[in-house]
């Protein structure tokens, strides 16, 4: 699923993303060249950890993500746990 239309599964379920979000969202994604697949995951992550979106905090699970090489929902759910972050 694309970035886009994860936001928007999002934004129906009643999470609101506000300009700066989308901006930190598209920031990051390019920042780290990272896939559709990775940008929500660290989403998730963020919206789980944080409750509300918050961008900087984004940014940094996304860098780490790449920096770990993770690959799957998964990995990436169990290297925030292992970093006590969630």
């Amino acid at each position: 699923m694309s970035t886009e239309e994860y936001i928007d599964q999002l934004t129906a379920k009643g999470f609101v993303f506000r300009e700066d979000s989308l901006g930190f969202i598209e920031f990051g994604k390019h920042y780290t060249a990272s896939s559709d697949y990775l940008v929500n995951v660290a989403i998730e992550i963020t919206l789980k950890a944080q409750k509300q979106f918050d961008g900087s905090f984004f940014v940094s699970i996304l860098e780490m993500l790449k920096a770990e090489k993770i690959e799957s929902k998964h990995a990436a759910f169990q290297l925030v746990k292992d970093k006590n972050i969630m």
